[in-house]
């Protein structure tokens, strides 16, 4: 059984940037939906080659010879955890100063890879650096606005019309089970 995906607030942000930047590089801490909404951009909204570099064939070949690596793949590239083969970096400031159209690379790190020095000079200008947070309440709730968007755009916020409290709580963090569980609770508390 294949789970969901959840639509995420940054997704026309990446999209957007993949149509005027060169490179365009997701960062985020681990286990926050990086490498799955890549994939689904180069799957859907920009079509991509995609390549993980945790497959460790595939990041061999990229650190033993970056520029050779990218050479044998053609236009617009995925490249996930890019962090593992720093050395791709400069490969892909060569590749994108002799080819200045948009959307050539989306890359994903969950590393600062742009701590170092050197690879921050080779992206200067070429790169457009998206940070993806952990899913918003908005996310999960398949809401198409958040209370920081409203109050940007000037909408006040919507009352909440549901319980508070530590039930309310508990059954917003533990999600559907949680709800039954709580509704259970509700059931043998009320006996």
């Amino acid at each position: 059984m294949v789970a969901d995906v959840i639509e995420r607030c940054i997704r026309p942000l990446v999209v957007g940037a993949l149509a005027d930047t060169r490179v365009v590089m997701v960062m985020g801490a681990r286990q926050v939906g990086k490498s799955t909404l890549c994939e689904a951009i180069a799957n859907n909204d920009h079509p991509a080659a995609v390549v993980s570099l945790d497959d460790e064939a595939v990041l061999r070949a990229a650190r033993g010879d970056p520029r050779g690596f990218l050479a044998g793949l053609d236009g617009p590239l995925l490249i996930d955890e890019v962090q593992r083969a720093p050395g791709l970096i400069l490969a892909i400031k060569q590749i994108v100063d002799r080819r200045r159209e948009p959307g050539q690379f989306l890359l994903t790190g969950s590393a600062n890879i742009l701590s170092s020095r050197k690879v921050q000079e080779a992206l200067t200008g070429r790169i457009e650096i998206v940070r993806l947070a952990a899913l918003a309440q908005a996310e999960i709730e398949g809401a198409t606005s958040n209370l920081v968007d409203a109050l940007f755009a000037g909408v006040p916020p919507r009352l909440v019309d549901e319980p508070l409290g530590r039930r309310a709580f508990a059954s917003r963090v533990l999600g559907a089970a949680g709800r039954r569980l709580v509704g259970e609770l509700g059931a043998v508390t009320s006996l």
